[in-house]
């Protein structure tokens, strides 16, 4: 560890289970940092977001406009009020550095979803986030990272936040919209594919705190899916970078080459869009690649990825469950069985806080005002992701970031998603043939 990320810790212990206060335990902060958003967007509430999107060196400055400043300003000052009354009691009279580093983890969030908007970018379905630990990471690497910067670095209660509101966003209604054929492949991808890279990952000696959060990320939609993992099994956060760069990585070669293989291999649009809606893991990439080959591929496609989009809150439920049963990443409940209390003590609070929005938001508010508080809800969720990676980047060296695990989970992550491009292939032929 280094003293970036040893001093990171120590400016804000997370307590024990069993000694933590409400107060302090950040699944319980996250939840109640979320509510007021949820509240808000879903009495009709919706913020304006800044506009980012630009195309080329003469409109690169567009985002810089006054009117974005003043909506940025806006959001900057709902992340501080949120994030600060949520940590007002933990923080203490710290709450001042608090403030004063969230601003800088706000702007270097910003400037990476700035980048992240460039259409040349857009194209090649890269995200935000690989931008926003970028940043993290060349700040901690050529500008000092003072005390005050550190106590803003919060990455789990950042990240928790924007899984809170991601659950709004997870309308359970759109589940059985999105037609019987894409459902049955979700159903009949997600836990073959997730058993088989665990598996790999056990082969290959990986541990599994690694080998949950490659599973997930490759068996469900890559880089949501391993945040939601992250957060339900309160993982290695560097672990979580290295993952998301796998990802990402891996999806661009992916987009250029399956559009072909499609047309190569004479599929239908049908079955083409759906081989990659269930097998690129990002919803960006699957737009990018499925409009090569066509307007059904790309119906059929964003409804595949829909379908495994909805079921994040329930790998995120079992996987938390699981976790606590066998006792964490020590395994300690393979010696001894966990009681109630601490299965209990040990759950991730804020799934529940994700599965509550699921299901409030997809039956009890009104569907016109749900299907209307997505967008901003998105921007929000993106908000918060995007600082808690820049958080990661600040308390990350590059050299422990790539020699984690010596290269394995990279090897673990690529053979079961060479499983998943096979068996996602065969389900596509069956279920859409026709």
């Amino acid at each position: 560890m280094t003293a970036n990320s040893a001093a990171s810790d120590s400016a804000y212990p997370t307590p024990g289970p069993s000694t933590a206060r409400w107060w302090q335990n950040e699944d319980w902060l996250a939840v109640l940092a979320a509510l007021p958003i949820l509240i808000a967007v879903a009495k009709g509430w919706s913020p304006k977001m800044p506009a980012l999107g630009w195309s080329g060196v003469a409109d690169a400055g567009k985002a810089f406009s006054a009117d974005n400043f003043a909506v940025s300003g806006v959001l900057l000052a709902l992340f501080l009020g949120i994030s600060a009354l949520a940590l007002a009691a933990s923080l203490g009279k710290k709450i001042g550095s608090f403030l004063c580093g969230a601003v800088v983890v706000f702007v270097l969030g910003w400037l990476s979803q700035w980048i992240a908007a460039y259409a040349g970018i857009k194209a090649w379905g890269l995200e935000y986030v690989v931008f926003a630990l970028g940043l993290g990471l060349l700040w901690s690497h050529t500008l000092p990272v003072p005390e005050w910067l550190r106590e803003a670095v919060r990455t789990e209660f950042f990240i928790k936040v924007g899984i809170v509101l991601l659950g709004a966003t997870i309308l359970l209604p759109e589940m059985m919209k999105a037609g019987l054929p894409g459902l049955v492949q979700a159903a009949l991808v997600i836990p073959v594919v997730w058993y088989v890279c665990y598996f790999i990952s056990r082969k290959l000696k990986v541990d599994d705190e690694f080998g949950v959060m490659l599973s997930t990320a490759v068996s469900i939609c890559g880089v949501s899916a391993a945040i939601a993992a992250c957060g339900a099994i309160q993982g290695d956060r560097k672990k979580l970078s290295y993952v998301t760069s796998i990802v990402l990585l891996c999806a661009v070669p992916m987009m250029i080459m399956m559009p072909w293989a499609v047309k190569s291999m004479g599929l239908s649009e049908a079955v083409g869009g759906a081989w990659i809606g269930g097998t690129l893991d990002t919803s960006g990439s699957v737009a990018a690649a499925t409009e090569q080959v066509g307007k059904d591929a790309t119906k059929v496609g964003v409804i595949v990825k829909l379908s495994q989009n909805v079921l994040i809150g329930v790998a995120a439920f079992i996987l938390s469950i699981w976790w606590t049963l066998r006792g964490g990443k020590d395994g300690a409940s393979k010696r001894e069985k966990p009681s109630i209390r601490i299965i209990w003590e040990r759950f991730p609070k804020f799934v529940i806080g994700f599965v509550i929005a699921s299901v409030v938001f997809s039956y009890f508010v009104p569907a016109a005002v749900a299907e209307a508080a997505s967008k901003p809800l998105k921007g929000l969720r993106e908000l918060w992701f995007a600082a808690a990676f820049v958080c990661i980047g600040l308390e990350t060296r590059l050299g422990e970031l790539f020699n984690l695990g010596g290269g394995k989970p990279a090897l673990a992550f690529l053979g079961g998603q060479i499983f998943n491009i096979a068996w996602t292939l065969i389900l596509a032929m069956w279920l859409f043939g026709k």
